[in-house]
């Protein structure tokens, strides 16, 4: 059986210290210890995406990142990404009226905002490609390419 390890993770700017076997899945690290409940589990896979939290600004499956691989680089939850909502992809989800059940918009709001970050100008193919890596059962798609662009633009 693997040893509890201490470890201390750099989320949304602050130190947080943890005691957890190092193979536990970061996802279970931010929602179960840390009371982070934004970022969702949905597949446990890294297939749907509603766990993308980003790890030094790239997008990452939390569900399948170990917390032993995350070391001392930056974490970034939903939570983090803008306090009072006013990040240009969170703006722009509410101005599409992206969301529907809501459950992957977390996730997708991630990665729309790491997407963004590399390539603030990306082409709709570009987007298309970035964002089909997830699922949305409410097929919300048409409306996040749109939010996407949206934000590319400025809001």
């Amino acid at each position: 059986m693997t040893q509890m390890v201490t470890a201390t993770l750099l989320i949304n700017g602050a130190a947080q210290t943890v005691r957890v076997h190092p193979d536990t899945p970061l996802l279970w690290v931010l929602r179960e210890t840390l009371k982070l409940t934004g970022t969702k589990y949905g597949c446990g896979a890294a297939q749907c995406g509603s766990c993308v939290v980003h790890i030094e600004g790239r997008a990452a499956y939390s569900c399948q990142t170990p917390v032993s691989e995350v070391g001392n680089r930056p974490i970034t939850t939903i939570e983090g990404l803008s306090p009072d909502s006013t990040h240009p992809v969170q703006r722009a989800w509410i101005a599409e009226q992206v969301p529907q059940c809501g459950y992957c918009q977390s996730g997708q709001i991630m990665r729309a905002a790491a997407l963004l970050k590399q390539n603030p100008r990306p082409t709709r193919e570009d987007i298309i490609a970035e964002m089909q890596l997830h699922l949305c059962r409410c097929g919300s798609y048409r409306r996040v390419v749109a939010a996407v662009e949206r934000a590319a633009r400025g809001g």
